[in-house]
């Protein structure tokens, strides 16, 4: 039933039947007239009697009269009899009884599709509705999901810029010590080298002085000819014992001169070094035979001695055999 149909009130049924009744009815009561006018109309009649011609010779006198047709009887109107009435009255009865049963089964059969189409539409809203919760659900676990994984998403680059960050950070500290290292090399480095330049230095101002007071010494010496002259004033040597030439000792001033190295006090030191070699001038031994009382310079002098292997030559290519080396610190 459509929407239209259900907002106007139930009406009967039109009868499917009622043409074909009708004419029935039609049929029957032509019928029962037609019996009826039969009945009547025979039972009124007369009998038709016999009739016979008789022929006999008259003159021709004048000419026959026609004989009139008898005049013919209407029929009566059929009269209802109170049997058809009944019968009548049964049929009609019968009529509006089946149809009050169609309009009855008909308006039970529009009851039972109402029913029916209100049942299926209740059930297609109830499916609707479910649906629509079923939908709402998914919705609603797809947007959770989604939610989830953007804060999966957000919490694992948080993660991965925060380990960056430290790894950055590690790596500032990592740099910033290795340019710490660096300075610090390149201070201790720097120091290093201050020191060994001023060591150098020291060294150099060392040597020039010891070669001065070597020079001095070796100026002295040879104005005290003989052996175990002293020098005046620095580091000085002197020669002497078997058949040393007066040039000796210069030679002996430019072998030992270098390699003393003394950076202390220099007032009142003096060692006195007692040296035997052979004639190619194998330093044979050496000892202190006087000290300064200073132990570190005469450990200095006599090993600026030890350092001095082999001596050198005299004029006739032999070495003195034995004699003595007076050493004082530059002043």
């Amino acid at each position: 039933m459509t929407r239209k149909q259900s907002s106007y009130p139930a009406q009967p049924p039109r009868d499917r039947g009622t043409v074909r009744a009708f004419l029935l009815a039609v049929l029957m009561h032509v019928l029962l007239g037609f019996f009826l006018y039969h009945g009547i109309h025979w039972q009124n009649s007369t009998p038709a009697g016999a009739e016979a011609e008789l022929w006999t010779e008259v003159p021709d006198v004048s000419t026959p009269r026609p004989v009139a047709p008898p005049a013919p009887v209407a029929p009566a109107p059929p009269q209802p009899t109170e049997e058809a009435d009944i019968a009548l009255q049964q049929q009609k009865h019968k009529q509006e009884e089946a149809a009050r049963q169609a309009q009855l089964a008909e308006q039970q059969r529009l009851q039972l599709q109402q029913q029916q189409e209100a049942a299926a539409k209740r059930q297609q809203q109830l499916a609707a509705q479910q649906a629509a919760q079923l939908a709402a659900q998914q919705k609603a676990a797809k947007l959770k999901q989604q939610q989830e994984q953007q804060a999966a998403a957000a919490k694992l680059k948080q993660q991965q810029l925060d380990a960056q960050k430290k790894q950055q950070q590690e790596d500032e500290q990592k740099q910033a010590q290795l340019e710490a290292q660096k300075k610090a090399d390149a201070a201790k480095a720097a120091k290093a080298k201050a020191q060994a330049d001023a060591q150098a230095t020291k060294k150099l101002d060392a040597e020039r002085n010891a070669r001065i007071a070597q020079m001095q010494g070796l100026a002295g010496g040879s104005e005290n000819a003989g052996g175990n002259g002293l020098a005046k004033s620095g580091t000085g040597s002197g020669a002497g014992g078997t058949a040393a030439s007066s040039g000796y000792a210069e030679k002996v001033q430019r072998l030992v001169r270098p390699k003393i190295i003394w950076a202390g006090a220099t007032e009142g030191l003096e060692t006195v070094v007692t040296v035997r070699c052979a004639a190619t001038g194998t330093l044979l031994s050496a000892s202190v035979s006087r000290s300064s009382g200073n132990q570190q310079w005469d450990a200095a002098a006599l090993r600026a001695v030890q350092q001095s292997d082999p001596m050198p030559l005299d004029k006739d290519g032999k070495a003195p055999s034995n004699f003595t080396i007076t050493l004082r610190p530059a002043g």
